[in-house]
């Protein structure tokens, strides 16, 4: 497997129809708590493509293909979502206990060409390529696949929820992601496509980095199983950020890029 890395948030920009300098920008979901108990019980989650993780300062997150999963894997509706200036958010009601995972999965192609001297983009499904005007020129095309998730806990860690779909990067936890606490080995197992993802990067990114003079990367890579393992030394919200590339085999001499990110909890033991 021919292994690139890129930005995910540069594939979640194509999603979204954004035009944005991919490599400064990060996107990402920042839930008000991932481990809950009692009644009458909520998390509100934040979204925004920003510089510095979880701070506001550059463009609210697009949630039209947001998704919410119970613990039985039953589809939840948010509430409240609204989108500012600088950030998107949603609120989710836990009526059911065990764990939920928030998701915004995007599938599909994007094009940039050029067309009567001036420079075009088009996103869409991959089998409405077609679209671009046959008289374009210096066209260029990606199949992109994207994930972002976040986990939420309500009383006990379940996991239901992480059933594979066998489609793009997705997170096997073998340590339950509502379950990190520092000083102890976690464990995780990728898959792309539903097959392990062998020599996969990875990179870790704690909160903050706006506060220190080094963003600090944890820097990983799957072995062969796609298994990785990390022990945290410190607490906080970690950005956790997977990207690859491989050719399409649905659009001829395309690129496909898939990239995979998750916010995640370390709590101190």
């Amino acid at each position: 497997m021919n292994i690139k890395r890129l930005s995910a948030c540069a594939l979640l920009a194509l999603g979204m129809g954004t035009a944005m300098t991919a490599q400064a920008h990060r996107a990402w979901m920042l839930p008000s708590a991932t481990v809950l108990s009692g009644e009458n019980t909520w998390v509100t989650v934040d979204g925004a493509v920003s510089n510095s993780l979880f701070y506001f300062e550059h463009f609210p997150l697009r949630l039209k293909q947001l998704e919410v999963l119970s613990p039985t894997g039953a589809a939840v509706e948010t509430q409240n979502m609204a989108e500012g200036r600088y950030r998107s958010v949603f609120d989710v009601e836990l009526k059911e206990e065990g764990t939920y995972t928030l998701q915004i999965h995007r599938q599909g192609a994007f094009a940039r060409y050029t067309l009567e001297g001036e420079s075009k983009r088009w996103s869409g499904p991959v089998d409405k390529v077609s679209e671009i005007p046959s008289q374009a020129s210096d066209v260029k095309v990606s199949e992109i696949d994207s994930r972002m998730q976040v986990f939420v806990t309500k009383g006990a860690p379940t996991d239901e929820t992480f059933k594979p779909s066998g489609q793009g990067i997705e997170l096997v936890p073998v340590t339950h992601p509502n379950d990190l606490v520092t000083g102890e080995p976690v464990h995780f197992k990728f898959l792309v496509d539903g097959q392990p993802a062998q020599g996969l990067p990875l990179v870790l990114i704690r909160d903050g980095i706006r506060y220190r003079d080094q963003v600090g990367e944890i820097e990983l890579t799957t072995d062969a199983e796609g298994a990785v393992e990390v022990t945290f030394t410190e607490p906080g919200m970690y950005w956790v950020e997977a990207e690859l590339e491989q050719p399409s085999q649905k659009i001829e001499g395309a690129p496909r890029r898939l990239s995979y990110s998750a916010t995640l909890e370390v709590l101190p033991l």
